[in-house]
């Protein structure tokens, strides 16, 4: 059987929505439906039911229809595997028939026994007769972020499960969507791969309408997450004789899924590319979806993990600023203690402790090198930004009392600077102690041995930073770098005789989230090599010393990073900070500290 785009569509209003993509494929490819598509004589039927989600938090005022297909080998004794269908309506009643086939995969054993749930995209009522409806297809599929994802975690799902026992196993959960549903159903995953390892996506539309486009670029630098994805397209999806390159402004469909399948290869996953000879249309993938079922849950149970390339390690591979040239792959994060109720800026000692921060509580804790956590000093006045000098003593800021402060190993307090406002520090090795006031976008300078009454020196003004927020000092320690939290740029600076920040440039480009005008960088620090990280809303990314930003590191849950080190007594364990909590994992990179002075090798170029 056959269908156009209209099927995908929940109503006739919808029709709209899809006009730019509709085309004629040349040439006309024929695709028949086997079997598994079609209803079997004695096969157990499941029943498909239909339902309306009430508006939500995440789009307010806009109801969505849904249906639930339950199969007749459904035990509500136990937790059960389940799929979402984006633009659902077409999924039962069109093409595909997804009931239909999975009935017919579920007698035949070959993927489990679960339940589908079939949304449609929402349409915000109008307000009377001669207003239009707001249809928010686009907005809902086609937005780069973890909006979509969360309504479907915290509106769509609960409300199914009310009604059936639905497994909480990432591995049990699937998601599809075709065209721009295929960016929903994938982002969902990629935003949330705790709660979704399976992906279908056809004929998807990864290019420039909504920033879909830029994910293909991340993906190859980022860390792979445990997610198993099918693709497919159309060797004519927008293309027509003459204009082999697409026909919509946007870009080639068949390219940019290209490139995709590419850049997942690259990244370790698990994924399949079927390039059919249709064009943007549901022709192939109506009779394709039993094979491609069935290639998404193979070897089920077996849980998808996340995997290195098949490539890596083998003659002719390129490291160079590699995630994997950073971390490994098996040895995730970690939370270390628990006994605390917050965590900011982790601080290494010279023997393998690291200090972090709970501003609010006024405590600062040590971890020490086997993760074990206890109360270093309490009574604080809120210290927060911490930094271990060369002297050994703990460097840390009170923005309450407008003052900088050290303290020794028996947590005896001393002023280091009065009547300043330092976000972050950085210490040199002679004692110097660089500040960075984010209000005043400025880096200020307490002189090695000043004296607490002296008033700091200004030695930097960016005029073109928006909102400076972290320091780092580089191996040799002749630069200071300066992370800005609102832009994709950073500063790198270098360190005068006087001391003075001179030859200053937006020299870091990070990547920004879709969600935010931020880049959201906390944290900076550096490896002995002079690779930068920047704790970031995207996770930890990492620049080149030449500047170019090369590779992400998953963030250790869903949220933001706000702070980052290297620790453990031979600097090669990678610390951050999330949501209040202190993480690690193991890095093949050495970091550095103010003790540590050491000139790093030429970046490459």
């Amino acid at each position: 059987m056959s269908r156009s785009i209209p099927s995908f569509l929940v109503a006739a209003a919808l029709l709209q929505t899809l006009t730019l993509h509709a085309q004629a494929p040349t040439p006309v490819a024929v695709y028949t439906a086997g079997p598994d598509s079609q209803p079997q004589p004695n096969t157990p039927k499941g029943v498909t039911t239909k339902y309306q989600l009430a508006p939500g938090k995440f789009y307010p005022g806009t109801p969505h229809n849904y249906q639930v297909y339950v199969p007749a080998q459904y035990d509500a004794s136990k937790p059960t595997p389940f799929m979402i269908f984006l633009d659902g309506g077409g999924e039962v009643t069109g093409g595909p028939k997804v009931p239909v086939v999975f009935d017919n995969l579920i007698a035949k054993k070959e993927i489990p026994p679960m339940i589908g749930i079939f949304i449609d995209p929402g349409i915000l009522p109008a307000i009377n007769d001669q207003a239009q409806r707001r249809f928010e297809r686009i907005f809902e599929y086609d937005t780069i972020n973890g909006r979509f994802g969360q309504f479907l975690i915290d509106e769509l799902i609960p409300e199914v499960a009310k009604k059936y026992n639905l497994s909480k196993d990432p591995n049990d959960r699937g998601i599809q969507g075709t065209s721009t549903g295929a960016v929903g159903a994938f982002m969902a995953a990629w935003e949330h791969p705790d709660q979704f390892h399976r992906v279908i996506s056809f004929i998807g539309t990864f290019v420039a309408m909504k920033g879909a486009d830029t994910m293909l670029a991340i993906i190859r630098k980022s860390e792979p997450k445990p997610i198993r994805v099918y693709m497919q397209d159309g060797r004519n999806d927008h293309l027509v004789p003459g204009q082999p390159f697409g026909t919509f402004f946007a870009g080639s469909w068949p390219i940019n899924n290209e490139v995709l399948y590419e850049d997942l290869q690259f990244a370790g996953y698990d994924v399949h590319y079927e390039l059919g000879e249709s064009g943007h249309d549901g022709r192939q993938t109506s009779v394709i979806m039993p094979d491609v079922l069935r290639w998404l849950w193979r070897d089920y149970p077996k849980p998808i993990t996340a995997q290195l390339p098949g490539g890596f390690g083998k003659p002719g591979w390129d490291p160079r600023a590699q995630v994997f040239s950073t971390i490994s792959i098996d040895k995730p994060w970690q939370q270390v203690g628990a006994a605390y109720k917050s965590a900011v800026s982790p601080a290494p000692d010279k023997e393998g402790n690291v200090y972090f921060a709970d501003p609010t509580a006024s405590v600062i804790y040590k971890s020490d090198a086997d993760g074990k956590v206890s109360t270093f000093k309490s009574n604080t006045a809120g210290a927060k930004a911490l930094h271990v000098g060369a002297d050994g003593r703990i460097y840390a800021s009170q923005p309450q009392q407008k003052r900088i402060v050290s303290y020794g190993p028996t947590g005896d307090e001393k002023i280091v600077a009065q009547n300043v406002v330092a976000d972050d520090l950085a210490v040199t090795v002679k004692g110097a102690v660089y500040f960075v006031d984010s209000a005043h976008k400025t880096v200020g300078l307490v002189a090695p041995g000043a004296a607490a009454a002296a008033k700091p020196r200004t030695v930097f003004e960016g005029t073109e930073m928006l909102l400076p927020a972290a320091l780092t000092l580089s191996p040799d320690q002749a630069m200071l770098a300066i992370g800005d939290a609102q832009n994709k740029f950073s500063w790198s600076t270098q360190i005068a005789a006087d001391g003075s920040l001179v030859y200053g440039e937006p020299f870091y480009r990070v990547d920004m989230p879709d969600i935010s005008p931020y880049s959201g960088v906390s944290g900076i620090t550096m490896d002995s090599e002079g690779q930068v990280y920047f704790a970031t809303a995207l996770g930890i990314q990492f620049c080149e010393a030449n500047g170019r930003a090369a590779a992400i590191l998953s963030k250790p849950e869903l949220g933001t990073v706000t702070g980052i080190a290297f620790g453990g007594k031979d600097l090669n364990w990678i610390y951050a900070t999330e949501n209040g909590k202190l993480y690690r994992r193991p890095s093949l990179r050495k970091g550095i500290a103010a003790w540590v002075v050491a000139k790093p090798p030429n970046p490459p170029l």
